[in-house]
Parts: structure tokens; C-alpha cells; sequence
């Protein structure tokens, strides 16, 4: 018996010894619909930049569940009776990954850089009259009059979101890129493991202290359940998709519809749509140069280009586009196809004659085609083939969306380095309402890309702004969309949304209108 009593005694020691390493580390890895070369989120409205600003950093206020608005970062908020002044108040335990607190002044810089570049920002800050820190947990913000998008600006969920930077960083100019990656979010970003056109590295902030409330949309405990994740870059879709099936990976972004039959078969593998209000393709002019200088030519493109080609083209299954002539998604508040029935239609003739009308003299349309990005990489071609049917001559420069993204924030005329269109697409959160859409922001030089300059648009922008009546606001968004024909600045394309697939040993990933990577559980 002391013999068996000594070897059960020798065995718990044996588990003693050989428990005592900490268990594995747990590494996510994701291929996502870019590479990763921009880490300005607010500089850029590139998606990939976003996702990036998500893992690091964090809002004051987000999108939940049910697209309501609730706090993140502030943990109470007041406003005045006279609805001029609003008060916020930051939780506490909020912490910069390198260990200082987070402060007032911090938020308040990163508010007005955020404001200088986004379109919904630029409204806001238009009617703040004074913005300030009184101290180190109150962020103190007076209008001019009252707006009725305060809430919803400092919540916006996609490009530009307006991320909370430490002061130092976010007193860069709003038109120079930051190099600076210190967050106060869920994840670190490993700046000496990223390797552009390669793989982007976050890690847990053990420091980080969620919101005591079940995560939501883009809301709520954000708690980060891997130790570490890997943004890898791979070479196309069939290459990722075969990287899932294999275990290379462990989520794969945006899946083409022709490839899903091919996970189907995969009992290891489950797919389905995070962003289930989908996104908007759309064609973008720059106004600033000689064709799409001139409103009539960019009508003849509103009457040439026919959705239903782009949707085939680009997405291919029924079941995950639709076909959609309003400027506002179809399904939400503001859809109207008011003015917009008989464009977007293919209607060549009648572009032909605009073009006439226009005086159109042959000169050559640059084109950015991005060659890499999936669901999106035969936008510029079949753009290309619908309209030299009307007589306009298309310069078709392929390169990779970063290149794109870079190229097309230069003013510079097409035949030195600028352009003259690129294709895109907006998450339909982005895209709700006129003050939200960056594309139709006339604002001349404060305007993104593209750069419309229309005082007619912006007036009706504000309006929208300050009207707080649902059927009023309606009326000012048709108004919007009629300006649109007489001045366009870009065409929508049509709606869809994209499969996601992962493994199946991952729970909690969550549907939201940007790619969140906490709350996920990796088994």
C-alpha cells in the first residue's frame, strides 16, 4: 500500500512539474480583402485602414446591433436645456497602450483632426462654436444652434471613423499621413513585425478594460479571446480560399460566390455575411479636370452605365446584390428612386446626345483600375467597354488598391500622375443619409477625393443637418438626389454584400458594419 500510495504521490508530482508552462498562445489568422500599407485610418477612407484603426484603437461612442448609437468610450453624457451644450465624460481605466491615461485632450485633438477630413465631421465642426477639456475626464463641446447629429457623428461606424489618438499624434495635420500606431484599444499593433505586402501583427492588450456589457455591432465589451492575430496577405481569392481548407488560415474576408460551392463541401468551414447591411459600388469623377470638369459629360455617364452589367460582372450571384437607383440604400429610411428611374439604365443614345450637347472633344478619361481586390477588380473594365460605346475614350491603368488609394488623393492633372475616375464601394451604414456620404460632399477643396465643388449641395446638406423631422428629412434627401443629376458627383452602382467564410472551430464572430476581431473564440 506505501508503495501505491508512494506512486500516486510521485504521479501528482509528475502533473505538478509538467502543468506548470503557461498554456499555448492562440493565434488568429485572417486573409483579408487588402493588403495593409496605410495605418491613418482618418487620413484615408480605405477599408483596410479602417479594420486596422478597430484592432487598436477606440470611439467615444459606436454602432450596435440594431445600428443605434451607445457609448464606448464615455461612460455619461449631458446636454443642455437650450441643446447648445454637451457634456462628456470620459470611464474610468482608460489607458494609451504605452501606459499613459487617456485624457480629455487627447479625445478633444482627435475629434478635430477627425473633423477636418470626414464629411459628417466637417458638418459638425461647422457648428462648433468652442471645444474643449475642462478637465482631464470631461470633454466639453458648444454650439453655435442646435444639430441634430451630434450623437450619430461621434458614432459614425465606417470611413472616416472618428478614433480617439493621443494628443501628440492627432495634432498631425489631417492631410499627412501618421506613422504612429499607439491605440488605447483591444489590440497592439506590432509595428516591427509588419511587413506591407506580407502580414500585419496585433497582439492582446492585456490592459485594456472592456465595457461591462455583451459586445454588439461595434459596441459594447470588446474583448479580445486570441493572444494574437495575423493579417496575412495572399496573392488572390482561390489562394486564401484553399489556405481555409487546409487550416492555413482561419478566416478568409470576402469569398467571390463562384468559390462557395467549393467550401460547401467542407464540414470544417462555415460561411456567412458579417455585414449584413451590405454595400454600395460607385463610380467616382474628379471634377477638377477636362472631361468630367464639365456636368453635362458626367450626366451622359449617369444615363450610359448600366448596374445590372457591373452587379454580373462583379458579384454574379443573385442572392447577394441587387440592383438599387437611389443614392441611399435600398431598405433604409431615405431610399427614393425620385428623378433616378430611367438612369443608370444603359441608355446609350441618350449619352451620345448629352455628350454632343457637352462639346465633348475626345479627351481621354484616366481610369484607376484596381487589378486586386475581389468583387471589386472588373469595375473599371466594364465601365470601360459601356462607355466607348458612347463615344468617350477611356486611358484603363490597372494597379493594386493601395496604389489606387494613394494615387487618388493627388490633384495632380491625368497625364501627370492624377486621374479621372476610380470605382469603389461604401458600406451602406456609410452612405444613410446626405451628411454621411462622403461622395456628396461638395465642399470643394474640403471634399474627398474628387473634389465637387457645388454651394447648391451644400446648403442642402446643412439643411439636413438641423432638420429633426423624419418626413422632412425625406424631403431634403430627394432634393439631394435631384441636385445630384444637374451636378453629378458619382454614380451608384448597385447594392451587395459579401460571404465571409471561417473555420469552424471559431465562435463570436460578430456582424458588424466594419470587421471586428474581438469576441472571437478560437477553440
Amino acid at each position: 500500500m506505501l508503495k501505491i500510495g508512494r506512486r500516486v504521490v510521485c504521479a501528482f508530482a509528475a502533473v505538478a512539474v509538467f502543468a506548470a508552462p503557461a498554456a499555448a498562445q492562440t493565434t488568429l489568422k485572417v486573409a483579408l480583402h487588402s493588403d495593409l500599407k496605410i495605418v491613418d485610418p482618418v487620413w484615408t477612407t480605405a477599408l483596410i485602414s479602417t479594420h486596422h484603426g478597430y484592432m487598436i484603437y477606440d470611439t467615444l461612442f459606436a454602432l450596435d446591433g440594431k445600428l443605434e448609437v451607445k457609448p464606448q468610450m464615455v461612460d455619461k453624457w449631458t446636454v443642455s436645456d437650450d441643446k447648445l451644450t454637451w457634456t462628456f465624460t470620459l470611464r474610468d481605466g482608460l489607458e494609451w497602450h504605452d501606459g499613459k491615461p487617456v485624457t480629455a485632450e487627447d479625445c478633444v485633438a482627435s475629434i478635430k483632426r477627425w473633423g477636418a477630413k470626414d464629411s459628417m465631421g466637417q458638418k459638425l465642426m461647422g457648428v462648433v462654436a468652442d471645444l474643449s477639456a475642462p478637465d482631464a475626464k470631461t470633454i466639453k463641446m458648444v454650439l453655435k444652434e442646435p444639430y441634430g447629429l451630434v450623437l450619430q457623428s461621434l458614432g459614425k461606424s465606417s470611413s472616416n471613423v472618428p478614433f480617439m489618438m493621443p494628443k501628440a499624434v492627432a495634432s498631425t495635420d489631417p492631410n499627412a499621413q501618421i506613422t504612429d500606431s499607439i491605440g488605447s484599444g483591444p489590440f497592439i499593433f506590432k509595428k516591427d513585425e509588419w511587413r506591407a505586402g506580407e502580414r500585419a501583427v496585433y497582439v492582446r492588450n492585456p490592459k485594456y478594460k472592456p465595457r461591462n456589457e455583451l459586445a454588439s455591432g461595434l459596441a459594447g465589451g470588446k474583448v479580445a479571446k486570441v493572444d494574437r492575430v495575423e493579417w496575412l496577405t495572399l496573392p488572390d481569392t482561390q489562394t486564401q480560399v484553399n489556405a481555409l481548407i487546409n487550416g492555413e488560415v482561419d478566416l478568409v474576408e470576402i469569398v467571390p460566390p463562384d468559390l462557395l460551392p467549393l467550401l460547401a463541401k467542407d464540414k470544417n468551414i462555415k460561411v456567412m455575411v458579417v455585414n449584413t447591411a451590405g454595400r454600395q459600388y460607385a463610380m467616382r469623377f474628379n471634377v477638377m479636370f477636362k472631361p468630367f470638369d464639365n456636368p453635362k459629360v458626367r450626366q451622359a455617364v449617369l444615363y450610359a452605365l448600366s448596374q445590372k452589367e457591373f452587379l454580373e460582372a462583379n458579384v454574379g450571384n443573385p442572392a447577394y446584390y441587387k440592383e438599387c437607383k437611389s443614392l441611399f440604400p435600398c431598405g433604409s429610411p431615405l431610399e427614393s428612386t425620385k428623378g433616378w428611374d430611367d438612369k443608370i439604365s444603359g441608355n446609350i443614345a441618350k449619352a451620345k446626345a448629352l455628350l454632343a450637347e457637352a462639346g465633348y472633344d475626345g479627351t481621354p478619361v484616366v481610369f484607376l483600375h484596381q487589378t486586386d481586390t475581389s468583387g471589386h477588380n472588373n469595375l473599371a473594365t466594364v465601365a470601360k467597354a459601356e462607355l466607348e460605346k458612347t463615344g468617350l475614350k477611356i486611358d484603363l491603368q490597372p494597379m493594386d488598391w493601395q496604389t489606387l488609394v494613394t494615387r487618388r488623393a493627388k490633384k495632380d492633372a491625368p497625364d501627370k500622375g492624377g486621374w479621372g475616375a476610380f470605382f469603389t464601394s461604401w458600406g451602406a451604414t456609410d452612405v444613410l443619409n446626405p451628411v454621411s456620404a462622403a461622395f456628396l460632399n461638395a465642399s470643394c477643396d474640403k471634399a474627398t477625393f474628387g473634389w465637387p465643388c457645388d454651394a447648391e449641395l451644400e446648403k442642402l446638406r446643412d439643411a439636413y443637418a438641423k432638420e429633426t423631422d423624419p418626413a422632412k428629412q425625406k424631403q431634403i434627401a430627394e432634393a439631394v438626389q435631384l441636385r445630384v443629376l444637374e451636378y453629378p458627383t458619382h454614380v451608384p452602382l448597385g447594392q451587395f454584400t459579401t460571404p465571409t467564410a471561417i473555420r469552424t472551430n471559431l465562435d463570436g464572430l460578430l456582424q458588424t458594419p466594419s470587421l471586428a476581431l474581438w469576441n472571437i473564440q478560437k477553440k
